[in-house]
């Protein structure tokens, strides 16, 4: 196989056309910024020959490795361990996933006969999709953690991983009332135990009460049991204060990542001969940037302004979306509020002019919300685009807007149950009924998922049973968030060469970071972005695992890092220390 990719390499070319073909459709959004662009440029002659060198690589290791002695075994390990760090660290070139990563299913043997599936033969997309939040540096983190447990010597004990939204990974403790209507829905015996309040044997009746055969291990309709759907109406409503809501137009989702994948097939057609573009922040998180580029389409890059706690300006969508139009047709607009990974919170004057953005310019508007209780800044609150856009009155009150909520985020953090919502508001009806028809042949949602939204959206009431130890959990949890979201920045901000944004809401901070030339000539000589360079060190040297910036997008010049404020405050604070000796050691050895 690997003498077929040399020799043939129609496949590399492919993706690495589609990689530069990309890079060069996005330059026009990025004039403002020339230095990206010779930051970003990946020729496909430089693929391929990455490819090849790795291929050549491989085989060569191949060849070693049989002709060693067994008593040599040891030292074989050694090397390869060494060598492979040293891979998985150049593979963050970018500080992005790499093309590379495909290279772990690879045979090495010879006699081996080829495989019916080849790079040559498979979607390139699949080649050219990134996802940095689990990227090298994760798979590196992993490593270190099974050569602790093998008792090898590190200059710390533990991998403390920040740089995923895991909440209970992190410690966060279930909160009560969703395991119980869980463990009633799942196992219905248990409603005669009387170590179970009544208020919530009654919500595990109802949604019983909904599912073919009394049971959850049966299929519900597509878009999700009707009880849970109605019940998210009343939440939504209550959240909006009156704005009306239809049960037929909410869609249960696993997590809000099928919900955002799902709209986004939805619009991948082609108009007077462009591909459909997909405008997204900068910083973004990376479900957008892979499902792009995953479906072919283009991604249409509009800046945050960090100066300004993040906002976002009328004069950037413009811009972006001028300039997009010359080679693709911008199709839809995410926004994230609160912002990931900025953990912004927008304003309701900034939403406003928003959706008149959206409206004047044929948009669809796709609206993030999975982190709306996260809001810690006390002169910060959430708005929601439906109650704005309802709000404004006419045009925008029939603004076609898609809005998500995860059980994975908030006060729940149940990220493993994969439960969520989309609603989906002035869709042409037709076009409903296909998103609808689409969605049936998934069947339907995990049912656990189910049963969570419905935890979600319908939690006990003051006077029921669960309702103080409900109240008392949930605000423990925010209130712990909200002193980890004000650590995390104090400490920071006191960093030689650092700038941040207070964390108004969601679970991450974003910070920006001065990296001394001297580092960034070390990272060019590796092959990596400054900022994974940065990364990988605090990773090597304390344990700390965190996402670089170039994963999530970021200004030519300027380089971030994302972490998540979710380690458990004692945890919390012993990274910030170990941050903190990392970082002064790290200026001192490159300033």
């Amino acid at each position: 196989m690997s003498r077929l990719l040399i020799n043939k390499p129609s496949a590399m070319q492919r993706a690495a056309a589609t990689m530069s073909g990309r890079a060069a459709a996005a330059l026009p959004l990025r004039q403002p910024y020339p230095q990206q662009q010779q930051q970003s440029k990946l020729t496909p002659s430089v693929v391929i020959r990455r490819w090849k060198s790795f291929i050549h690589s491989v085989q060569k290791s191949a060849t070693a490795a049989s002709a060693e002695p067994a008593a040599a075994a040891p030292s074989v390990t050694t090397t390869t361990a060494a060598s492979h760090r040293s891979r998985i660290q150049s593979e963050a070139f970018g500080g992005r996933h790499s093309p590379f990563d495909a290279r772990r299913s690879f045979s090495t043997s010879t006699n081996m006969p080829a495989k019916c599936l080849q790079l040559e033969n498979i979607n390139p997309n699949f080649i050219t999709m990134e996802y940095a939040v689990r990227g090298p540096l994760v798979i590196r983190a992993g490593e270190i953690e099974k050569e602790l447990e093998k008792g090898a010597k590190k200059p710390f004990d533990q991998v403390i991983r920040a740089n995923i939204g895991d909440c209970h990974a992190m410690g966060q403790q279930p909160v009560t009332f969703l395991r119980q209507l869980l463990a009633l829905t799942f196992e219905p015996r248990l409603l005669d135990s009387p170590d179970y309040p009544e208020d919530v044997k009654k919500r595990a009746r109802a949604i019983l009460a909904n599912c073919q055969g009394h049971s959850v291990g049966s299929y519900t309709d597509s878009a999700g049991l009707e009880v849970v759907r109605r019940q998210v109406v009343d939440y939504i409503e209550k959240r909006d204060g009156g704005v009306p809501s239809d049960w037929q137009n909410i869609y249960l989702t696993g997590g809000a990542s099928p919900g955002i994948k799902s709209i986004l097939s939805l619009i991948h057609a082609e108009v007077g001969g462009k591909k459909p573009g997909v405008m997204v922040p900068i910083p973004q998180y990376p479900l957008y940037s892979a499902t792009i580029a995953e479906y072919g389409m283009d991604k249409v890059d509009y800046y945050l302004e960090e100066d300004s706690g993040w906002s976002l300006s009328r004069q950037e969508l413009q811009r972006s979306f001028d300039e997009a139009k010359k080679t693709c047709n911008p199709r839809a607009l995410v926004v994230i509020n609160p912002g990931n990974p900025t953990g912004q919170v927008l304003t309701r004057d900034n939403i406003v002019e928003i959706i008149k953005f959206a409206n004047d310019n044929g948009l669809l508007l796709l609206a993030d919300e999975v982190y709306q209780d996260n809001v810690y800044d006390k002169s910060s609150k959430f708005y929601s685009f439906k109650k704005v856009a309802y709000e404004m009155g006419e045009p925008y009150r029939s603004q076609e807007l898609v809005s998500f909520l995860s059980t994975s985020k908030g006060f729940l953090g149940e990220c493993g149950i994969r439960g969520g919502y989309m609603e989906v508001v002035n869709l042409c009806p037709q076009v409903k009924a296909m998103l609808t028809k689409s969605i049936t042949a998934a069947l339907c949602s995990t049912t656990a998922g189910q049963v969570a939204v419905s935890a979600l959206v319908n939690p006990p009431k003051q006077g029921e049973p669960s309702y103080e130890l409900f109240q008392k959990e949930k605000n423990a949890t925010l209130a712990a968030l909200k002193e980890r979201a004000e650590l995390v920045h104090k400490t920071l901000s006191s960093f030689e060469g650092y700038k941040v944004n207070p964390v108004q809401g969601a679970m991450y901070v974003f910070p920006q970071i001065e990296i001394p030339p001297k580092a960034i000539e070390a990272a060019k000589a590796k092959g990596m972005a400054p900022d994974a360079f940065y990364a990988f060190e605090l990773l090597e040297t304390s344990g700390i695992c965190i996402v670089p910036g170039s994963g999530f997008g970021q200004k030519p010049g300027t380089y971030h890092f994302r972490s998540t404020i979710l380690p458990q405050t004692d945890k919390l604070k012993l990274m910030m220390e170990k941050f903190r000796v990392f970082h002064a050691d790290f200026m001192k050895k490159y300033k």
